[in-house]
């Protein structure tokens, strides 16, 4: 079906003893970021898996991305599920990765992935109804371009924000992009972002665009063409089996998206990012009362009473999708 949309997800067992041990064959002394927040499980991904089928029924297929290891629960044989190994997708040169980057940013090569797809990350939950329109709509993605300042902070990603900008800026004309769709870049329906967006305006080039840490919707024909116009950046970001500091990621797409006019400007909030231990009450309040479609909840705090936490998330998830869904076993 032409108009199907499927969704992408990524996920690592960072606890499987083989996973472990090639990582750190081929670390060595690498300075990779190895904070027990990276990998750790928060066994919560049935609870994703049960939201998606209870919230989004009509997701044509999910591409379950692994290293090769499963949750022991997961049905593999659910045909709405496809089982996506490294191997089955990411050519072989670049084989194995440890880093989110080249996994990202060689979707496209997914066999059998629909033109429209929406990509998660296993932080990021669907707790209530949505359409397909809440991510399509007349086959575009539906996003919220608002420009925003690049700041540099200390550990973050922001190195990698700015090589995805250098591309950007390299292959449009800003003047020339919000001319073309002046009623996507200030529309009313989206004020906070048509504000940013003139007061960003007399800056010559883009510098950055507000990243809200949600599931994001893209065009397989956007990263097709990424790959033909600027190979050599996204060979290299896919030949680094860590993280680098001259790496691009997943972003650059939806930014072409932005400058390519490609998308439907959206004015309604889609989701909110929390902090786990932070934001608790917070979350505790999204959950139960369902006050958000999309939620991110960020493990960003090395030093939370992780098991306490843990349980803390299951028992308010337990509490809105009891249900077992049809992918579990």
């Amino acid at each position: 079906m032409s108009d199907a949309i499927d969704i992408v997800i990524p996920w690592v067992d960072g606890n499987d003893p083989e996973w472990l041990a090639e990582k750190n064959k081929y670390k060595k002394n690498k300075a990779e970021d190895d904070n027990i927040n990276r990998y750790r499980d928060w066994d919560l991904l049935r609870y994703w898996f049960r939201g998606i089928e209870k919230n989004a029924p009509w997701i044509n297929k999910i591409h379950f991305i692994t290293w090769g290891h499963l949750p022991s629960w997961l049905d593999a044989e659910n045909p709405k599920l496809n089982i996506v190994k490294h191997q089955d997708y990411i050519p072989e040169k670049y084989l194995p990765v440890f880093s989110s980057h080249p996994i990202e940013i060689n979707m496209h090569r997914i066999k059998e992935l629909s033109e429209t797809f929406v990509y998660f990350n296993d932080d990021t939950y669907l707790i209530d109804g949505i359409s397909p329109e809440f991510f399509f709509q007349n086959g575009l993605p539906v996003d919220t371009v608002k420009e925003v300042p690049l700041r540099f902070n200390v550990g973050g990603i922001d190195h990698i924000i700015g090589n995805d900008m250098m591309i950007v800026n390299k292959n449009f004309d800003k003047k020339a992009v919000i001319k073309k769709n002046r009623k996507k870049w200030f529309s009313p329906k989206a004020l906070s972002a048509t504000a940013k967006n003139l007061y960003m305006l007399p800056i010559n080039g883009f510098s950055a665009f507000d990243n809200p840490h949600l599931p994001q919707p893209f065009l397989k024909s956007t990263i097709e063409k990424l790959w033909q116009k600027e190979y050599q950046i996204l060979d290299e970001t896919s030949n680094h089996k860590f993280r680098s500091n001259e790496d691009v990621n997943q972003w650059l797409f939806r930014y072409w998206q932005f400058c390519e006019g490609t998308f439907i400007q959206s004015g309604a909030q889609r989701g909110r990012f929390f902090s786990i231990g932070r934001d608790d009450e917070l979350i505790e309040a999204a959950i139960s009362e369902n006050k958000m479609k999309l939620i991110c909840l960020s493990d960003d705090d090395v030093s939370l009473d992780f098991e306490k936490e843990k349980r803390f998330l299951q028992e308010i998830f337990e509490k809105i999708l009891p249900e077992k869904s049809s992918f579990e076993k």
